[in-house]
């Protein structure tokens, strides 16, 4: 089963300039997770990965950081994500609007796939 985050949109100090810490500024997040998990034949939340109960996480995660470096709050966001042993896959893009000029934003990307056991 995969559930996708989309244009999870949150403000936070982000980067490493002087003028970048003043004030939180934009940051848009896209989530792409592959679970282990048959929800839609038991039809329980417990069955499946609890996307407000996981966005509300990222959200205090995000708001609460102070990072210089968009890479370090991709990889937050992930270790957040793969903290439920059920998560086979993940894939994070946070995206920072307007971070160059003439861009519409810069993203970084983190992943993770778990390790099976043979």
């Amino acid at each position: 089963m995969i559930i996708r985050i989309k244009n999870l949109r949150l403000q936070t100090i982000l980067g490493v300039h002087d003028r970048e810490r003043e004030r939180p500024r934009d940051v848009v997040i896209n989530a792409h997770i592959e679970f282990d998990g048959q929800p839609s034949q038991s039809d329980r939340i417990e069955d499946t990965l609890d996307y407000e109960s996981l966005t509300q996480r990222m959200t205090q995660f995000v708001e609460g950081s102070r990072f210089f470096l968009l890479e370090k709050l991709s990889e937050g966001l992930l270790q957040l994500i793969i903290e439920d042993p059920r998560v086979l896959k993940a894939r994070v893009e946070v995206d920072k609007p307007h971070a160059l000029p003439l861009t519409d934003s810069v993203s970084v990307e983190s992943s993770f796939e778990r390790k099976r056991n043979p």
